[in-house]
């Protein structure tokens, strides 16, 4: 059984609690949070400990694994404290809002040959990786392009805006990651955003919409079409386009029952309210994984190189708004 410290008791922490207390081979040992009315909660949703202070989780012997669900700005400390205490790693998205902390903290933590997932969940998606094993398996033969469509239902209160680091590297990192999952690397970066005339994106200096391409090592093209809010609910689609065909993937909804009337056809309900519904089933085999990894003593299918490759994208995407520019990576 693998005994893991739950760091951030906000609502990602929340969502990978619920995670671990379901898995039949982890435990829920501790919950830790500087609020203490939140780490309270949700340790007695759980039944479990609570605490103040990580440093309970890293001093604690029996403790095998932390997921960091702590604020951005926290991530390379905790990072780094826990693997100096010898625990497993689960890392929330991003590891930082800056390439030169990543680096120092790979620097200083490297030579202990750390065990570090990070927390794409998106890539145990079920139909995004579906899609990914039957490109594969050549179902559309040579990628040509590849759309990514990323709407959040409503935009974040403003002063989430003003600490989050900005769209591509707070919102958009998860599609970054998403298009090197399905067609590798990138070479080039461009990117248009608009603050839609909304006075809390304008003061925050950030985006409430934006289209990223991007061309891929293997020649494919990519497009980002991404928004802070969305009429219709949480809209996150993905298609694959190929030599041979296409693949897929469509919104979900609550049920697959469709209606049709003298006025409309194919009508369905609301779109999964937000990522708690729609992704809770990519958060589980996310921490399967964490699970199995650890187990077989083998690196986890997207880590700490992953977390650093997407904030690359993104501060290209960045420096193409700023310039005008396509920017080329590396």
């Amino acid at each position: 059984m693998l005994r893991i410290a739950m760091l951030g008791a906000g609502r990602v922490g929340q969502v990978h609690a619920r995670s671990v207390v379901a898995h039949p081979e982890a435990e829920l040992a501790l919950v830790v949070d500087p609020i203490e009315a939140a780490a309270t909660s949700l340790a007695a949703t759980h039944g479990t400990r609570w605490s103040l202070d990580p440093q309970d989780a890293f001093e604690d012997a029996s403790i095998d694994a932390v997921i960091i669900g702590t604020p951005t700005n926290t991530h390379t400390e905790m990072l780094a404290r826990a693997v100096d205490a010898g625990k497993k790693v689960l890392l929330e998205k991003p590891i930082d809002l800056d390439l030169a902390r990543i680096d120092d903290v790979w620097a200083r933590i490297q030579a202990k040959a750390p065990f570090v997932m990070l927390g794409f969940n998106r890539r145990f998606d079920p139909s995004f990786r579906e899609v990914k094993e039957r490109v594969q398996q050549g179902e559309i033969g040579m990628v040509r392009a590849l759309r990514i469509t990323s709407r959040d239902p409503q935009p974040p209160p403003a002063a989430y805006l003003s600490a989050s680091g900005g769209m591509f590297k707070d919102m958009t990192i998860h599609d970054f990651d998403m298009a090197r999952f399905q067609v590798g690397d990138m070479v080039e970066v461009s990117a248009v955003a608009s603050d839609n005339g909304l006075d809390a994106f304008r003061e925050a200096n950030d985006h409430a919409q934006a289209i990223i391409t991007m061309r891929a090592v293997s020649g494919a093209l990519v497009t980002i079409v991404d928004s802070r809010s969305c009429a219709y609910g949480y809209d996150q689609r993905l298609e694959a386009f190929g030599d041979l065909g296409s693949l897929e993937v469509g919104n979900w909804t609550a049920t697959s029952v469709r209606s049709a009337s003298a006025t409309r056809t194919e009508a369905a309900g609301p779109l999964l309210n937000f990522f708690l519904e729609r992704y809770l089933p990519a958060f589980q085999n996310e921490l399967d994984e964490f699970v199995q990894a650890i187990k077989a003593d083998r690196a986890p299918a997207v880590g700490f190189a992953d977390g650093r490759a997407a904030l690359v994208l993104a501060e290209a995407a960045n420096e193409s708004v700023a310039t005008g520019r396509v920017v080329k990576v590396g």
